[in-house]
């Protein structure tokens, strides 16, 4: 058992990040040259942060890419289910990672990682790995399967110190609600990123619906 816990500097760095904007696209790139304009319309909209899902061979040269063209926004990475893709993604440049659930293995590799990562959790079991390891912020997903709001509310009671970022079935609608809450940093959504949208390659479309989105919260 491990007797390190998650450096502190590792901890402010990733609560800037989720300070910054109260919503996080999920990037899905299908096709490379989709990635810079899609993050332009994102951040001409009003978003600050861009999580790049590791869900296609193109993620981490997107990643690569919209660090040297927006240098003014946080870019990080989406669904690292292994240490291996999490060291990949810091040799990217990305500024974050975000885990879909929760291993030993990445656990322990983030308390020595470059940057900071927000576990995924689904359960106060899982929840209570992680504190015992010092994380203090995690992922909540799938949010609106795994109890939405009101799972949220009862994780509040044992562990009010910890803060989370839900993902999953969530839409601008339910947004606001879940960032009502007291334990809520930010909001993760494909709402943002409408498929249909960047297979047109309606840029415009894109930044009007993250325009409305921020007005709506």
């Amino acid at each position: 058992m491990t007797s390190q816990t998650y450096p502190e500097a590792l901890q402010k760095q990733l609560d800037a990040i989720v300070s910054s904007c109260p919503l996080v696209p999920v990037i899905t790139i299908d096709r490379p040259e989709d990635a810079l304009p899609l993050g332009k319309a994102l951040v001409e909209g009003g978003v600050r942060i861009l999580e790049i899902t590791l869900r296609t061979p193109h993620a981490l040269q997107a990643i690569t890419d919209l660090r040297a063209a927006l240098p003014e926004v946080w870019v990080g990475v989406g669904t690292v289910a292994t240490v291996e893709q999490f060291k990949a993604a810091e040799d990217a440049g990305a500024q974050f990672v975000i885990t879909p659930g929760s291993t030993k293995e990445l656990l322990e590799y983030g308390l020595t990682a470059k940057i900071p990562m927000l576990p995924g959790v689904s359960s106060l079991s899982e929840v209570m790995e992680g504190y015992r390891l010092g994380y203090r912020a995690f992922k909540f997903f799938p949010a609106e399967v795994a109890g939405g709001v009101s799972a949220l509310k009862a994780f509040s009671g044992p562990f009010p110190n910890v803060k989370f970022c839900p993902t999953g079935g969530i839409t601008r609608e339910k947004a606001k609600e879940y960032l009502a809450l007291p334990n809520v940093l930010a909001v993760g959504g494909s709402w943002l990123t409408p498929k249909d949208a960047i297979t047109a390659g309606d840029w415009r479309q894109i930044r009007t619906i993250a325009e409305e989105s921020l007005a709506a919260i």
